[in-house]
């Protein structure tokens, strides 16, 4: 019997795993060789992916770059890793690699190519006032790229419901016969997040958890901490994640050591042990308005059973049943976040009753394992 081949085609080492390892496992137990393709990664990592038993495959790729002389390479690269493996199937995920991973295994001839778009992302994301020059050229740059690969793929994956009519049908976008599909959060290992109830005595404490840059509506929690503290000085507000100096919309070192100082936020920067962070504070807060696929941050705090504010927006409406696991805000709304943040501070008694609510409808909703089934019916493995 041959053994059929699979290549998964991302960009981090470190997503890779932490995102895609369930689906790895999936795959090998139905006798597939995984090939798990990574452009950002050590040794280090490259012996993680194999411990997994897949086989990793390097290659390289300017996850943020516009220069079409190297993206050009990215894609003979990829070719010609292809064209050694020659796989059965070519699964890629996040925007580069959809595109130079679809044109690639096109021009080889891989006989089944999908491609899951992860949420619309930066060139999508409409902030306060609006987008600027550079943005709306990145976005007709993608947008462009999209209508020519788009007709290659067998299946068009998406997370969310709103992806699709923004992207596709919006733009007119060229694609086979019922290529697309929503798949839904891509789910959480759900043994890696188990519920715990929060601990009522203990004091009342937010958490943030993303990147520290506008489009996750880190202006906005830190705004509501200072109008909150004003009210409640004993409440705390936690930040995880890491500072992006080079992004413009990026929270700026200054500005997060006056507010430590201050004492208005606590904050440990990037750490790995983020389910134990989220289970010892009380309310898991993303006030985002980035394009996103559908957060895995708001699925894990819920998995843990913490109650979510998040915003009323694509990707993260989908997390959260407004009222019953959470509230959903609009984006931008500093007014609805306080009062949101005060409602739990002034009703400890919801916290645990929402927390629950929020843990039954990840085990539902977020399971990886109903997850990948269902991604390997659409990738037709099962």
């Amino acid at each position: 019997m041959i053994t059929k081949k699979i290549a998964i085609i991302g960009s981090t080492a470190y997503n890779l795993y932490n995102f895609r390892k369930d689906f790895i496992s999936a795959c090998l137990e139905r006798g597939y060789e995984v090939y798990a393709f990574v452009s950002e990664y050590d040794d280090q990592w490259l012996d993680i992916i194999k411990n997994l038993g897949a086989t990793p495959i390097t290659y390289q790729l300017s996850r943020g770059g516009m220069n079409p002389l190297s993206d050009l390479y990215s894609i003979f690269q990829l070719a010609k890793k292809i064209k050694e493996i020659q796989p059965d199937i070519v699964f890629s995920y996040s925007t580069k690699p959809v595109i130079y991973a679809t044109l690639a295994a096109y021009k080889m001839k891989v006989p089944y190519i999908y491609g899951m778009i992860e949420g619309l992302g930066s060139p999508f994301t409409i902030h306060k006032h609006g987008q600027n020059i550079k943005t709306k050229l990145i976005r007709f740059i993608q947008v462009s790229l999209y209508r020519l690969v788009f007709p290659y793929l067998d299946k068009i994956i998406f997370l969310n419901r709103d992806d699709p009519k923004d992207l596709i049908h919006h733009y007119n976008l060229p694609h086979k016969k019922n290529a697309i599909e929503v798949l839904g959060p891509i789910g959480l290992n759900l043994k890696d997040f188990g519920y715990t109830k929060w601990d009522d005595q203990k004091k009342i404490s937010f958490i943030f958890v993303a990147r520290l840059i506008a489009e996750k509506g880190i202006f906005e929690y830190l705004e509501a901490a200072q109008i909150v503290k004003k009210k409640y000085p004993d409440v705390s507000f936690k930040i995880i994640g890491c500072l992006d100096i080079e992004n413009p919309t990026g929270l700026k070192q200054a500005e997060l050591n006056r507010l430590i100082e201050k004492g208005i936020i606590e904050y440990d920067g990037f750490v790995k042990d983020v389910a134990n962070r989220i289970r010892n504070s009380t309310v898991f807060v993303l006030p985002s308005y980035y394009r996103e696929g559908v957060p895995r941050s708001a699925q894990e705090a819920m998995a843990i059973g913490r109650p979510v504010i998040t915003t009323d927006v694509p990707g993260c409406n989908e997390t959260v049943v407004d009222r019953v696991t959470g509230f959903l805000i609009p984006k931008w709304d500093v007014t609805e976040l306080t009062e949101k943040m005060i409602y739990f501070i002034e009703h400890p008694g919801q916290v645990n009753k929402m927390g629950y609510q929020g843990f039954l409808y990840a085990k539902k909703n977020f399971n990886a394992d109903h997850i990948n089934h269902r991604l390997l019916q659409i990738l037709e493995m099962d």
